[in-house]
């Protein structure tokens, strides 16, 4: 047998869900959220994940970050650059994750070098790292004209002129001329290395940026290329695995 809420029941249930939503708290401009309706703000926890790599950053460099995640999710609500829509995950699994290689990568690697970020994308990593380290001579390489238009409003409005946004087929761009080039999740490792192998001057190294550790892959480089380092990568945040593997000719 059903009942109908009379009058008075039906009233106190409307004020309930009238104090129920004035009680909920929603997002202050800067915070993302949780998934469970609660807040985070977002400064917190990059700076808080940026210390957990041992990365030093001033606030002008954080605030740069900030700034580039809020261009990356204006961008995305029309042209879909990412699957991530959630900016703490965005914190997470782009800035960190981005981040992550530089506590493994020599110093000799970082200074004064020339890089290319193929398969680019929304400019990860090649943003967030060119960001953190303006030494760099940071080239994007990607072949979506809505991604590479994305990547030159980024170096506009964050002033990064130690970027250049390249929208072209990799296979098609120059070689010989970048010391390092590295990608994020781009593809097979002998994809890679055919792929991306004729950018690199003499004595240069491609970085492979991967989750699992691709076993069945490294079997597979091709011949005059080895693996001459693999490192797991510590995310903060991220409950997951990460590999930055190092390859060069022989």
């Amino acid at each position: 047998m059903s009942v109908r809420a009379g009058p008075s029941q039906g009233g106190a249930a409307k004020n309930m869900e009238r104090t129920q939503s004035a009680n909920t708290r929603h997002p202050l401009p800067g915070e993302g959220g949780r998934g469970d309706g609660s807040p985070v703000n977002l400064g917190i926890q990059l700076r808080d994940g940026l210390v957990a790599l041992g990365l030093e950053l001033p606030d002008e460099v954080q605030a740069k970050l900030q700034a580039y995640l809020a261009l990356l999710k204006k961008w995305n609500a029309t042209y879909n650059l990412t699957a991530i829509r959630d900016e703490a995950e965005m914190v997470t699994q782009h800035l960190l994750d981005s981040l992550s290689v530089l506590p493994v990568l020599e110093k000799s690697a970082l200074a004064g070098r020339r890089w290319a970020d193929i398969g680019s994308g929304a400019g990860l990593p090649g943003i967030p790292l060119a960001v953190v380290r303006p030494e760099l001579e940071m080239s994007l390489i990607e072949t979506v004209e809505k991604k590479s238009a994305f990547q030159r409003q980024a170096k506009i409005e964050l002033g990064l002129a130690n970027v250049t946004v390249v929208n072209r087929r990799v296979e098609d761009v120059p070689g010989g001329v970048f010391d390092a080039v590295i990608s994020r999740a781009f593809a097979d490792l002998a994809d890679f290395v055919r792929l991306a192998g004729h950018l690199l001057t003499q004595g240069g190294r491609l970085y492979a940026m991967k989750g699992q550790l691709p076993e069945d892959e490294i079997k597979r480089l091709p011949a005059g290329w080895a693996l001459v380092n693999c490192t797991p990568l510590n995310v903060p945040g991220l409950d997951a695995q990460r590999h930055l593997l190092v390859i060069e000719r022989v």
